[in-house]
């Protein structure tokens, strides 16, 4: 859904892009490669369908994929 903005499911072109909150340490689906919450933070947006609910999570950056490679 991210790159073809339509859900693969149900073929809707009505997709909404769900940032994170970078005002909440907490806040989405985040995955963290520290102790230090604050720190090892790597956020997951999330791709939703409006018309079925399909949800897609993404992680937008490369160097937030290479993070996650040395961490686990």
């Amino acid at each position: 859904m991210k790159n073809s903005q339509t859900c693969p499911k149900c073929g809707s072109k009505e997709i909404l892009r769900i940032p994170d909150n970078t005002r909440r340490h907490a806040s989405g689906n985040n995955i963290y490669t520290t102790s230090a919450t604050l720190f090892g933070k790597i956020p997951v947006i999330r791709y939703v369908c409006c018309k079925c609910g399909y949800v897609e999570n993404w992680i937008e950056h490369k160097e937030e994929i290479q993070k996650l490679i040395k961490a686990f």
